[in-house]
């Protein structure tokens, strides 16, 4: 394979998909889902908040800090398969009270959190003073606590 071949091939794997295609991959438990202008929101604040290390990253990671009684606002990925892997995490955020809410692609949220990998979960730790994201931290936290869950 040639350095012209190999190339093309790259773009055309790590080509970004528009909104409303990575909305066709999300499961049917993702709700709240973020409408295209705050998963940008979202997601910028995963960014700020990660380099300012006020994130936890991934299921695990984000099950022992609500445990350990941190609070904050928790992003999720829509379009993780199989669904067992996330399913329980909504319930533990509902009854400590953390708001969350969905966003479509874990691809963008790995990359967004800093990891090459994708990223199921982040929990945007309560920022501390000076935390220059405190204004998307503010928007988006209201939108999460907006959706009251169907009770069944």
């Amino acid at each position: 394979m040639s350095d012209t071949e190999g190339k093309s091939r790259k773009s055309s794997i790590t080509s970004s998909k528009s909104y409303e295609e990575r909305i066709e991959a999300v499961n049917c438990i993702s709700h709240p889902l973020a409408n295209k202008k705050s998963t940008k929101k979202a997601h910028k604040l995963v960014k700020k908040a990660s380099a300012a290390k006020h994130v936890r990253r991934g299921v695990k990671e984000v099950i022992k800090g609500i445990r350990k009684g941190e609070s904050g606002l928790a992003i999720l990925a829509g379009d993780i398969y199989p669904l067992d892997v996330i399913s329980h995490i909504p319930i533990l955020l509902e009854e400590k009270d953390i708001p969350y809410i969905f966003v479509p692609s874990k691809q963008d949220l790995g990359a967004a959190a800093s990891t090459k990998r994708p990223t199921s979960v982040v929990l945007v730790k309560d920022p501390k003073k000076g935390f220059e994201g405190q204004d998307l931290y503010d928007t988006l936290m209201q939108e999460a606590k907006e959706y009251v869950p169907k009770s069944a």
